[in-house]
């Protein structure tokens, strides 16, 4: 079954320069990409859904391709709902890997047509994840190499009023 749409799921808190990269790298692979940012229950996200899905919003209007949504449920409905069997996933480490195979293969039970497909960033963005910048950026450190400017001053914001 051929896709022309693929899901890119994640909590995306706050967005980070190497997701924007992946995003940017599927618009060459896809027609469509969905960023979905998920309500995230299980983690107690710095940013509330509105605010990290403005986020994405705001740092990928260059990309075309991409759709940035909020998104709440099983992610194998959602995707069917998308005219869709592939989702998005990155991988930065090799531990990346051992939860990413088990995710795929959990997803792949369910719908044998479901398909993951995996990208890595750039080298030069491979260690950036959303935990370490919001570390950083909690303890007062410069964030700008890691993620876009209008993150960066969200952060700040955040920061500064807590």
């Amino acid at each position: 079954m051929l896709t022309h749409t693929v899901v890119y799921p994640g909590t995306f808190d706050p967005i980070t320069n190497g997701h924007i990269d992946l995003v940017e790298r599927a618009a060459k692979l896809f027609e469509r990409v969905i960023v979905a940012v998920a309500t995230s229950e299980k983690k107690t996200p710095l940013f509330d859904l509105d605010t990290r899905v403005t986020l994405a919003q705001t740092t990928l209007q260059h990309v075309q391709a991409a759709e940035v949504v909020p998104f709440h449920g099983l992610l194998i409905d959602y995707v069917t709902a998308q005219n869709s069997h592939c989702v998005l996933r990155g991988l930065r480490a090799v531990a990346d890997f051992e939860y990413e195979f088990q995710l795929a293969n959990m997803n792949r039970a369910m719908d044998p047509e479901f398909e993951s497909v995996f990208l890595t960033p750039s080298a030069e963005l491979s260690y950036i994840s959303s935990s370490l910048v919001r570390e950083i950026a909690s303890l007062g450190g410069n964030v700008d190499g890691f993620v876009p400017e209008p993150v960066a001053a969200a952060l700040e914001e955040k920061f500064t009023r807590t």
